[in-house]
């Protein structure tokens, strides 16, 4: 493992702050096209589905790398 102490913390740290980062984009992405279409965004059920396997998507890719099986 790593020599520092801290890595874990860091790790998680550095994590949050993507993934926050990531949030604010995709937020301010669905608010200026919300803005074009001069409608309040809307999330249906197959719109949720679609997210949640595209994150499912970029998390099992992040993993990949660091799998040695």
């Amino acid at each position: 493992m790593a020599t520092d102490k801290h890595w874990k913390r860091k790790t998680l740290l550095l994590g949050a702050t993507v993934g926050s980062i990531a949030g604010l984009i995709a937020a301010m992405m669905i608010i200026q096209r919300a803005e074009q279409q001069k409608t309040p965004p809307r999330l249906t059920a197959g719109d949720g589905i679609k997210l949640g396997l595209g994150i499912l998507g970029v998390l099992r890719s992040l993993d990949e790398p660091g799998s040695k099986k």
